[in-house]
């Protein structure tokens, strides 16, 4: 009785071909077995995948940005929340979208030292530098 799948033959040591690969190169004309290998994917180990995907996605910085709206909606007065949402962190810079211009006048005379302070005493003073306010 034959077994269901064929039995795998060990590796061969570089330059030796298998008879398989030596009768396709010649009904080719080609020997193409060289570029069939560089183009093999190759199977990696998930560790040495994710940092970079991770770095790719800049997940790091979608979590920070998760967690500055999270502490605003937190830290400040409901009514301000209300009205101002952040949308962004960019170089230092956060970046605030305000519905009305009435508001905007209101937060950026009264309120902005307040805002600033309260965020950087959260997430220290590298990660928001300033806030930028924008109607929206």
């Amino acid at each position: 009785m034959r077994p269901p799948f064929p039995k795998r033959l060990p590796p061969r040591g570089p330059g030796k071909a298998s008879s398989r690969q030596r009768i396709l190169a010649q009904w080719r004309g080609v020997d193409l077995a060289p570029l069939e290998v560089a183009q093999a994917v190759r199977a990696r180990k998930a560790g040495d995948v994710m940092p970079k995907l991770f770095a790719d996605l800049r997940i790091d910085q979608r979590q920070a940005e998760a967690e500055i709206v999270r502490v605003w909606q937190s830290l400040l007065d409901p009514a301000l929340v209300a009205h101002a949402q952040p949308v962004g962190v960019r170089k230092g810079t956060l970046f605030v979208v305000v519905d009305s211009s009435v508001w905007l006048s209101e937060i950026v005379r009264y309120r902005r030292k307040e805002i600033l302070d309260r965020l950087q005493h959260s997430f220290g003073p590298t990660l928001i530098k300033k806030i930028s306010f924008r109607v929206g």
